[in-house]
């Protein structure tokens, strides 16, 4: 053990999540080539153990994997107890495990089946919201990154140059929560804290339940992942208050053609990639609290 710890003093160290395919996969791929050495996890052990295979034949020979899966907080520990035992600390932590809150109806996946090319819009008017996909989206997307957070922070503090990256989304803005006072509250950083986002999460999921989504204010479409992605970019806001030592920002990575937008998107994952990298690799003293579009600094407005 003595000599991974020694072999890995000089190299920054990243841990991926949801990693095994898509921007994740991609971000393993060009942090490795960066010089990182990369964690590379997922919750399905022969796939993320397929997805490293793939990339050492690539030549990125130091991409390791361990298994994760941030919805289960033991799982979340065994990893961070893995990192202490092997590495002694963490450089970057990068959050892009994530889950669209909805299904598609039968006739839109006959339509996958048969058709090259369906348009992202098509797709939308075929989407059911279920109570079961809105909860198991909010505890991956939001809930999972707070998760790792809270559990890794303290080997990032051991870190010379630790970073934190959130990936949100073009929907992870204010914009698209109709209801005013919700967005009073979120935007109201001086006063915002993780127990008042956490109340307002639940009370998301609590008129999902009751069929008050619109009357209450909250987006009625696709309504689980907007909400889990605005409630992260105002958590990567919160974070970096507390943790003004750690550079955390969070990242739109664009329209990126994945499997969570059934492959509709219109950017590569290697575009997609690239912002995360970047905030990944910014030197020391960089600006935090930010949301990003692609590599431009954004408005979370």
């Amino acid at each position: 053990m003595e000599a991974s710890i020694h072999e890995t003093t000089q190299k920054r160290i990243a841990v991926v999540t949801g990693a095994n395919k898509g921007i994740g996969l991609e971000i393993c791929r060009q942090l490795s080539a960066k010089g990182v050495k990369v964690l590379l996890t997922a919750r399905d052990v022969e796939r993320g153990t397929a997805a490293v295979k793939k990339l050492r034949e690539e030549g990125a020979s130091d991409v390791v994997f361990h298994q994760l899966d941030v919805a289960d907080s033991a799982s979340v520990a065994s990893l961070a107890n893995y990192i202490l035992a092997q590495f002694g600390r963490l450089d970057i932590l990068i959050n892009n495990a994530a889950v669209g809150g909805v299904e598609l109806k039968p006739e839109a996946l006959t339509l996958l089946d048969q058709q090259q090319q369906v348009a992202f819009s098509t797709l939308v008017d075929m989407r059911l919201e279920s109570q079961e996909k809105a909860e198991e989206c909010i505890n991956i997307n939001y809930y999972g990154t707070k998760r790792m957070c809270e559990a890794l922070i303290s080997l990032l503090r051991l870190s010379q140059s630790p970073k934190i990256i959130i990936l949100s989304s073009e929907l992870g803005r204010l914009q698209y929560i109709p209801g005013e006072n919700i967005r009073k509250e979120i935007a109201n950083i001086n006063d915002l804290t993780e127990e008042r986002l956490d109340r307002l999460v639940e009370s998301f999921l609590n008129d999902f339940r009751e069929e008050k989504l619109e009357e209450n204010g909250w987006p009625a479409s696709g309504s689980a992942y907007v909400v889990s992605k605005i409630a992260l970019t105002a958590y990567t806001r919160i974070l970096a208050k507390e943790y003004p030592t750690i550079c955390i920002n969070c990242v739109n990575p664009g329209f990126v053609k994945t499997d969570i937008n059934w492959n509709t998107g219109t950017r590569t994952v290697e575009e997609g990639a690239k912002g995360p990298v970047m905030l990944a690799l910014l030197p020391n003293d960089s600006p935090s609290g930010l949301f990003y579009c692609q590599t431009e600094v954004s408005s979370f407005e």
